[in-house]
């Protein structure tokens, strides 16, 4: 497993791994989520399989609450991590890529509530996957310039962000950005 570490602000380190975030442990994982909340393809999918129904089942409730229409792009909400080697998954639901409007506000945004719901929950370290890199369609170069540039100037209690790639194009997309 590979890994790159460097110090952010004196306070917040961001690591770079090649892996499963399904099998990562942290405080909390962000799930790459639809706006459903009810599990997907990719990220979310695997979060949900590898979880257990606990995920589903708080997920549920929430849509059953306070997100009756879903979670809205750009947004972030806590639920329980179920089986998996977290306390929490923070589902953040990132924008689909378009050439017709920049949406990178969006994206930026996603990583910043993530980066609050943590706060609010009191998680020290988190691990991020690459947010809309998959189905949703946007460049990994430039998701991966967003996303660190983001942590970087999001106030935060976080101590640790590690992004975890699931391939080597991603990894090095991250590297260059970091």
């Amino acid at each position: 497993m590979m890994t790159r570490r460097a110090r952010i602000g004196g306070v917040t380190r961001i690591e770079l791994e090649l892996g499963d975030i399904t099998t990562v442990s942290a405080d909390a994982i962000v799930n790459a989520a639809n706006s459903s909340l009810l599990g997907g393809g990719g990220v979310d999918g695997a979060i949900h399989r590898r979880g257990g129904p606990e995920i589903l089942a708080a997920c549920k409730a929430l849509r059953a609450n306070d997100f009756r229409d879903g979670l809205p792009t750009g947004q972030a909400v806590a639920t329980t991590a179920g089986r998996l080697a977290a306390h929490w998954v923070i589902h953040a639901v990132g924008p689909v890529f378009t050439t017709t409007q920049d949406r990178s506000e969006l994206l930026a945004t996603c990583h910043r509530e993530a980066l609050r719901v943590a706060d609010e929950v009191g998680a020290t370290t988190v691990a991020f996957p690459a947010i809309s890199t998959g189905i949703f369609g946007w460049p990994v170069a430039d998701a991966a310039r967003i996303a660190v540039a983001t942590v970087r100037a999001t106030p935060t209690a976080v101590t640790e962000v590690r992004f975890v790639l699931f391939d080597a194009p991603a990894l090095a997309a991250f590297e260059s950005a970091l």
